[in-house]
């Protein structure tokens, strides 16, 4: 009986930093708990601790890809701590500041459960299905092909790890697209 070899996190993340998608998803696996945990101390504005559990993994993945060990042999572990942390206190600043007001105050983009009420009559459902094609077509309007893209996925419930693999972006990157677009997506549910 052959017995499996748990990898180091230091062996996972040099796997991750060369390329093995195994190793990243390992990682962000084996601290989701950190993760959740340090999101559960913190109150977001306008905001739910699954924003701050999202904003922690983002931090997460970052310390994947960031990480390098110290001749002081700082641990992995110790190192995506600190990025978790920072990365949701910086969340919670941002979200109190005052220029953000509209985001805060905002409606949320995430509407997937809406369109999809148990209970409904078949007229509510065709309204509702209706609704969301018009939504749809209003966003394609609005939005950048890439924006588009992001946001559905978003909408649909990927995380923002999920939509970094799906499209090879970064997270930053992913995360400035679905900033922009609540904005954009603001403006339309006003009208």
């Amino acid at each position: 009986m052959s017995k499996t070899v748990k990898k180091t996190d230091e062996e996972l993340v040099e796997s991750a930093q060369s390329g093995d998608k195994q190793a990243t998803e390992e990682l962000l696996l084996r601290y989701a708990g950190l993760v959740r945990g340090c999101a559960r101390g913190f109150f977001l504005m306008g905001g739910e601790t699954e924003d701050l559990i999202q904003e922690g993994m983002i931090g997460l993945y970052h310390s994947i890809v960031d990480y390098r060990k110290k001749e002081d042999g700082r641990s992995f572990k110790n190192f995506a701590y600190l990025c978790v942390s920072r990365r949701i206190i910086d969340a919670v600043k941002t979200s109190a500041r005052k220029k953000n007001a509209p985001l805060n105050n905002g409606v949320s983009i995430l509407v997937a459960d809406d369109w999809t009420e148990p209970g409904l009559s078949p007229e509510d459902l065709l309204i509702l299905n209706d609704d969301r094609r018009e939504f749809k077509q209003k966003m394609s309007r609005v939005l950048s092909d890439f924006e588009f893209k992001v946001t559905t996925m978003y909408m649909d419930g990927m995380t923002c790890v999920e939509i970094c693999d799906a499209t090879g972006k970064s997270a930053k990157s992913v995360d400035n697209a679905i900033q922009r677009s609540k904005k954009k997506l603001q403006e339309i549910i006003k009208k």
